[in-house]
C-alpha cells in the first residue's frame, strides 16, 4: 500500500502498532506508532490528514470466535471511535478493508456479487458487517465518502509466517523451513485469491476516486486448496526443490465450502482489474520467502 501511494506522489502517514517487519522505513513516509483504541494518539496521528485507508484488525477469521468480546472491542468499537474522530476533524474520505470471504456466509450464488445477502457464520464476518453498517450510517447522516472493499484472500511478498492466516504464505514459509504443511479437510475448499499488489492498486484507486459503496476485491476465479498445493509444488520444483505432500486434518466448521467473488463492479466503476495471475504470484512469493529464510544451522553454528 505504501509503495503504491508513494508512487502516486502522495504524502503518506502510517499509524500502526509496530514497524514493518521485513524492511526498513520507506524514505519520506511519516510513521506513527500507536493503537487504534488509543483516542489521544489517534487524534494526533490524524492531524492534517485528508483521507484514511483503514486496514487494521486485531483478529483473523480463525481467531475471532475464540473471543468475540475482544473482537467487538478491538475492531467494532475502535472503528466507531475512529469515525467519531474523523467527523470531529472533518476527514470525510475513508477506504475500509472488509472481508469478501466471510461477510456473505455460505454463498447462494456463484460467483458472489455485492448484492448477495450478508449472513456471516463467524464473529470476524459479523463484526465486518457491523462496521460496514456504521460506515453507511456515517455516509447517510454526515456525508462520509466511504469505499468498502470486500477483499478475498490476499497473498504475496512480505506476508507473515505466524500460520494463523494466509494459506499460501503459511505453506511457503513452512516448505522453506523444511516443515510439513497441513490442509484442513480434504482440500476441496475453494477460495478466491488476490495478489497483494493488485489489492494495493485497488485501494489506491479507490481513495483517489469519487465512488462510494461496497466493492468486491478478488480475482473473480476460484481455486481449491489442493490446486494451491499443486501450484506451490510447481514453484518449488522450478527452483530445484522436492514436491511436498500435505498432512490432511479434520475440516473446520467455520470454513465455507466455496467463495468466489464477482468483481464486475470494481472493474466498471473504479476502472480496476487484477493483473497478476495465481501461478506468477506464487512464483513471486516463493522467491521472496526463499530469500528471507535463514539456512539451517551447521555444526559450527550450534552451541
Amino acid at each position: 500500500m505504501i509503495d503504491h501511494l508513494v508512487a502516486q506522489g502522495l504524502q503518506v502517514r502510517v499509524y500502526d502498532r509496530q514497524p514493518e517487519r521485513f524492511r526498513p522505513p520507506v524514505p519520506g513516509v511519516d510513521y506513527r506508532m500507536g493503537d487504534l483504541a488509543d483516542t489521544t494518539q489517534l487524534y494526533e496521528a490524524a492531524n492534517g490528514v485528508q483521507a484514511i485507508i483503514h486496514l487494521a484488525s486485531t483478529t483473523v477469521p480463525s481467531t475471532a470466535n475464540l473471543n468475540p468480546v475482544a473482537d467487538i472491542t478491538g475492531n467494532l468499537i475502535a472503528t466507531v471511535r475512529l469515525l467519531e474522530m474523523m467527523r470531529a476533524t472533518d476527514i470525510r474520505k475513508l477506504v475500509y478493508l472488509s472481508s469478501g470471504g466471510t461477510v456473505y456466509g455460505v454463498p447462494e450464488t456463484d460467483p458472489v456479487a455485492e448484492t448477495h445477502p450478508l449472513h456471516p457464520i463467524n464473529s470476524y464476518g459479523i463484526v465486518k458487517v457491523a462496521i460496514e453498517n456504521y460506515l453507511f450510517m456515517e455516509h447517510k447522516l454526515h456525508g462520509l465518502q466511504h469505499v468498502i472493499l470486500r477483499a478475498s484472500n490476499p497473498y504475496g511478498p512480505r506476508q507473515g509466517h505466524t500460520g494463523i492466516q494466509g494459506i499460501i504464505g503459511t505453506h511457503l514459509w513452512r516448505i522453506a523451513r523444511n516443515e510439513p504443511i497441513e490442509v484442513w479437510g480434504d482440500g476441496s475448499v475453494v477460495r478466491d485469491f488476490i495478489h497483494v499488489r493488485d489489492l494495493a492498486r485497488l485501494c489506491v484507486k479507490a481513495i483517489l476516486s469519487e465512488v462510494t459503496g461496497c466493492f468486491n476485491a478478488g480475482s473473480g476465479e476460484g481455486t481449491s486448496v489442493n490446486q494451491i498445493v499443486e501450484a506451490i509444488n510447481r514453484s518449488v520444483r522450478a527452483t530445484g526443490g522436492a514436491p511436498v505432500t500435505p498432512i490432511y486434518k479434520p475440516g473446520r466448521s467455520f470454513d465455507v465450502p466455496r467463495v468466489v467473488l464477482d468483481i464486475t463492479r470494481a472493474r466498471s466503476e473504479i476502472g480496476w482489474a487484477p493483473e497478476i495471475g495465481l501461478q506468477d504470484g506464487i512464483d513471486d512469493s516463493w522467491e521472496w520467502v526463499r530469500s528471507h529464510v535463514s539456512p539451517p544451522a551447521g555444526p559450527a553454528d550450534r552451541p
